[in-house]
Parts: C-alpha cells; sequence; structure tokens
C-alpha cells in the first residue's frame, strides 16, 4: 500500500494545484508522445501506468475501463474496455437513460383509491380500492395524504370490500433470488409499493425480556404491521429465517444476536397487504373504517375518490442514482417496458427489452442485463459500452445532473480542497464487484466521460449465501477498487486535460 498512497499523494498534490496537461494522442500510456515544456515533462514521466496502477490495487479477477472525449466521442485510453463485465447499480444509469427516452422526464406515478359503487352519506355502495399505479416512492406519509381526501370527500365507510391491487406490473418476491432473505434492498416488485417494500423491525430489552415491534414509520407517523410478524427463537444461526405465512411474512431471529436494542429494515414480500394495512390504520386515524384488505389481480371499474402523484421523473431518477434503490430502478425499468410494448412482462424479460433498447437505440454490443437495477450479479456490459451509453444520452436528455458529485480523496481520505476536477458519477458495489461511470468535467473546459469495472468473480462465487452479506476481505477490496478508481480519474485529468 505504500505506492498506492504515494502515487495519491502526487496526483492528488497535482490536482490540487491545478497542474494539468494535454496527451497528443488517445492512449497514451505513460507519458505525454509530443514535446513538452520542463514542469509539464516532469508531471507526466511521474505518472503510474495503468498495468502498475492495476497490479498495486491488488484486486484480483479482471479491470475494465473506457474514457471518452465529451465533445468527439473519442476514444482516449482504454484497458480491457470490450470485456463484459457486472455493473453492479451502476447498471442504474442505463436504466434512468431507458426510462427518460420513453416515459420523459416529467411523468409522474400514480396511486388511486377507486369506489365500484356510488357514494351515499358518505358510505360507499361497493368496494373501495387501493390501487398501485407503479409508484416505487410511495411512503407512509403518501397512504395518510390519501386517507385525508378520502375524509375531506366525506367519506365514513364502505358497504363492501377494501381490495389492493398491484397488478399493473407481474409480481416478483425478490429482486434476485439468491440474496440473503432478510436484506432490506431485496424486496419483492409489485405495481403498488410502500416504503420500498420494507417494514421497520425493532427491538428493546426490558425487565420481562425484549419488546419487538413491525412496523411502518414515515417523518409524522409510525403505524404498526400485523402482516409482518417476528419471532424470538434460541439458537446460534442463522441470524434470521423468513416463512411465507400465508397472510402473513413470517420472520425469525435468533435470540442472542439482539444486544440491549436495536433496528433495522427488513424486506416486505407481499406489498400489496403491506400497502392496504397501512392505509386502514391510517384511515381509521380519519375516523374511515374499512375492513381487512384483500388483494386482487387486477382492478374493477370504479370512480377515483383520491389519488397520489410522485414527483416527476427526473427527480424520483436523481434520487434512485443517489441513494441507489434496487426497487425504483426495477419499478421504473418495468413501468417502462410497459409503457413500451404496451402490456407488463416479468422483470428479466423486461431487462432483456432493455437490453434491445440499447443495442438499437445507442448502438451497444452485448449488453445483456439480467435486471435494471444491478442487482443479479449475472449482468454484463462491457465499459465502452456503458461509457458510450452515457455520452449519446447525455447529449439528448438531462442524465449528468442527475448524477451526484463523487468527491477525489487525498492519501488522508479528505477531500482534495479546489481540486480542479468535479466528476458526477454512478457507484456500483457488490461482493468482490465495484463500478463506477459517470462524468468528468475539468476545471478548463475539457469533459470527458468514462466507466470502471472492476470485479473478482472466482471470489465472489466462492461465498456462501451465509456469508454474502459480509464477506472476510470484502470491505478491504472494495476501499482498493475505489482507491484504483480515483487513480484513474486523476490519470486522465493530467493526461487529458486541456
Amino acid at each position: 500500500m505504500t505506492s498506492v498512497v504515494s502515487r495519491r499523494a502526487f496526483l492528488g498534490s497535482a490536482l490540487a494545484a491545478g497542474l494539468v496537461s494535454t496527451a497528443a494522442c488517445a492512449g497514451a500510456p505513460q507519458a505525454s508522445l509530443r514535446p513538452v515544456a520542463r514542469g509539464e515533462d516532469i508531471r507526466l514521466r511521474g505518472l503510474t501506468s495503468v498495468d502498475e496502477l492495476i497490479d498495486g490495487a491488488g484486486l484480483g479477477g479482471s479491470v475494465g475501463f473506457a474514457v471518452l472525449d465529451a465533445a468527439s466521442g473519442r476514444l482516449l485510453e482504454d484497458h480491457q474496455g470490450q470485456r463484459g463485465q457486472p455493473p453492479a447499480s451502476v447498471a442504474k444509469a442505463l436504466t434512468s437513460a431507458y426510462a427518460l427516452d420513453t416515459l420523459g422526464p416529467d411523468f409522474r406515478f400514480a396511486t388511486e383509491v377507486l369506489a365500484t359503487g356510488p357514494v351515499t352519506d358518505g358510505m360507499v355502495a361497493g368496494d373501495l380500492v387501493l390501487n398501485g399505479g407503479g409508484d416505487p416512492t410511495l411512503d407512509t406519509d403518501g397512504l395518510a395524504a390519501l386517507a385525508a381526501q378520502l375524509k375531506a370527500a366525506g367519506l365514513r365507510g364502505v358497504t363492501g370490500r377494501f381490495l389492493v391491487c398491484g397488478g399493473a406490473l407481474p409480481y416478483a418476491r425478490a429482486i434476485d433470488p439468491d440474496q440473503p432473505e432478510h436484506v432490506g434492498y431485496n424486496p419483492a416488485v409489485s405495481a403498488l409499493n410502500l416504503n420500498y417494500n420494507r417494514v421497520h423491525f425493532e427491538w428493546r430489552r426490558g425487565g420481562d425480556g425484549y419488546q419487538v415491534s413491525m412496523d411502518a414509520p414515515s417523518a409524522t407517523r409510525r403505524p404498526a404491521v400485523r402482516m409482518a410478524r417476528m419471532g424470538l427463537v434460541a439458537r446460534d444461526a442463522p441470524l434470521y429465517t423468513y416463512a411465507d405465512g400465508g397472510g402473513f411474512d413470517d420472520w425469525t431471529v435468533a435470540r442472542g444476536a439482539l444486544g440491549s436494542g436495536g433496528a433495522r429494515w427488513l424486506p416486505v414480500r407481499k406489498p400489496e397487504l403491506y400497502a392496504g394495512e397501512v392505509l386502514q390504520a391510517l384511515a381509521a386515524e380519519q375516523g374511515l373504517r374499512l375492513p381487512a384488505p384483500q388483494v386482487i389481480a387486477a382492478p374493477p371499474a370504479g370512480t377515483a375518490l383520491a389519488r397520489h402523484s410522485s414527483a416527476p421523473l427526473s427527480v424520483v431518477l436523481r434520487d434512485m442514482l443517489k441513494f441507489s434503490t434496487n426497487l425504483t430502478a426495477e419499478v421504473v425499468g418495468m413501468w417502462t417496458t410497459r409503457a413500451r410494448l404496451g402490456r407488463a412482462v416479468g422483470l428479466r424479460e423486461s431487462a432483456g427489452q432493455m437490453n434491445g433498447w440499447a443495442k438499437a437505440r445507442l448502438g451497444l454490443g452485448d449488453v445483456a442485463l439480467v435486471d435494471h437495477s444491478g442487482l443479479g450479479p449475472q449482468s454484463r456490459i462491457s465499459a465502452q459500452d456503458m461509457a458510450q451509453a452515457l455520452l449519446q444520452v447525455n447529449q439528448r436528455l438531462p442524465l449528468k445532473p442527475m448524477m451526484k458529485p463523487f468527491p477525489l480523496l487525498d492519501s488522508r481520505g479528505r477531500p482534495i480542497p479546489n481540486s480542479p476536477l468535479t466528476v458526477q458519477a454512478k457507484t456500483g458495489t457488490l461482493n468482490f464487484v465495484s463500478g463506477l461511470a459517470g462524468f468528468v468535467d475539468t476545471r478548463d473546459g475539457r469533459q470527458m466521460v468514462f466507466a470502471i469495472f472492476c470485479a473478482d468473480l472466482p471470489r465472489r462465487d466462492a461465498l456462501s449465501r451465509a456469508e454474502m452479506e459480509r464477506p472476510e476481505g470484502g470491505a478491504a477490496w472494495n476501499r482498493r477498487a475505489k482507491g484504483l478508481q480515483q487513480d484513474l480519474i486523476e490519470r486522465w485529468a493530467v493526461l487529458y486535460g486541456s
């Protein structure tokens, strides 16, 4: 690691001083190929080669990258840039492009409450239906707004049933079935989703044992949830188990691992029941009594009594890229495919439709994603294709402003002061997989587009399911991958800055 620190210190000091220069041709590996002034020559000759950077990171597996000039599209430098690699959450950038190109930045998702019969004296003569319109950002406060609209309309109750429907998209029990059962980033997918399909499990130890709660908290409310149940079991392992309890998500947890107290989000496998139960509780606060929710596959004809709309798609995608929410990516991708085909298809088939769009619309090569979020490690795309996709989409659609800033750090892990580089990018992380793709702007106006994929797939494939949440050596590997990504960006700034 000594060589990495010294390299970072050298490049960091060069960047902080605003020292950037121009290489004469693409792919210059170690030093400028044109005559340079004495000061430039010292800087360029001090650059470490690509192979030395990769060897110094000690990642194993394979590293592929590509960097393009944003103005001309010219390939500046690459290393295994045509090799298909798992992009992890970098795939969300392609999903964003797919959605923007099809739905447009102003598109909004809508969730409605329908009545199948007339309302007389505050009573629905028929059924009340909570109908999901694919909103991946619907939260408890959004359902509270629907309940308030029903109260404002004078509603007091229903003579029929309370129905919940998420059938506008095919149901998926989990995004990636190979992930650990209890991780909150791998929930079920439906057209009716709440709180990213996560339930909040909290525990506190008292005099008589543990107090356990399962709820759906928001900034202002904390309704209890009954459809997700937790049992405490005296065992060493596994930490959590899940079973389908019919109308319930049945969880158990190892009692000895709980300590004095804590909390975590668990995935929801029955999202329609979850949303229906929470709306039932929030409606009761408004004086509206609803029966227990019942799931239906398709909504009946009815009159909309209440409606909640999402933020514009551009905002939904900006937040998805910032927080890397897998559910948002899958629902947005599937809804986009639904709009393109005129019908809904399953998650894997929808990913295939997005691959076809990327090849036809963007001219990409052998892109083969298995989902829209990058959670599935079987997905493949090359660094050249990813960089080319970002370049082309950003020429037509506002993709770059949606990406979050990527800070460049000095050898002590602190942001480099007055850095002449601005990096806006999407990160991606799986066990022993790390990706970064986005845009680099130098202070003097040079713009570049890049993608970097690092993966040690043999090491990942050797993990058991129990090891996947916190694999030994995973955090250190990820730190080294991120260090290599910054080293490459700093290298390009010195070589290709103008």
